[in-house]
């Protein structure tokens, strides 16, 4: 008995569900409408959804696909493919140190004017220095999420340094201040 009152309680929550989601979309539909009308009159485009749909993508690993087209000189970059499959909001690659570190080079003061920058070490390690946080050596398996506009540098780094870089947006301001 208690089994028929349990499917009998089931079976009628359901359609109160869906009813009431249906009137919250029937609720929200003029609101958004008239939004658009109210933009469209003062002459802005009005953005229901600003980010388009991302793109699949699978980018193979080939060794000739690291680049020396990146911002530092000292550095291969390997693009991922994240810039296209996002249409611009963000931007993955495989950042491959080279060589011997040369502190004249690599220990330039700067800034990046970026909302999210996260670094993930894939192998080697690598010293960096960051305002108001002192210097941090960071090794294969570490991670650090730099905030928007921190002034830091690179003091050292492995010959076998890579790192798994993602910037939002995609295209972002680079400030030297050295």
């Amino acid at each position: 008995m208690a089994k028929a009152s349990a499917k009998k309680a089931g079976a009628n929550a359901k359609p109160k569900v869906r009813a009431r989601a249906k009137a919250i979309a029937v609720k929200r539909s003029p609101k958004l409408k008239s939004r658009k009308r109210a933009a469209k009159a003062r002459g802005a485009d009005f953005v229901v959804n600003a980010r388009r749909k991302h793109d699949f993508v699978v980018k193979k690993f080939r060794p000739e696909d690291f680049r020396n087209d990146g911002l530092r000189s000292y550095a291969l970059y390997r693009d991922l493919g994240i810039k296209d499959a996002t249409h611009g909001m963000a931007v993955a690659h495989v950042i491959k140190l080279v060589g011997k570190c040369d502190p004249r080079a690599v220990s330039k003061l700067h800034t990046h004017e970026a909302d999210f920058q996260m670094i993930y070490v894939l192998k080697g390690s690598m010293t960096g220095e960051y305002e108001g946080h002192g210097v941090h050596v960071v090794t294969e398996g570490d991670c650090w999420l730099q905030p928007k506009n921190i002034k830091h540098k690179v003091l050292d780094y492995s010959p076998d340094c890579e790192l798994l870089e993602i910037v939002m947006p995609a295209e972002f301001r680079t400030v030297e201040l050295e």
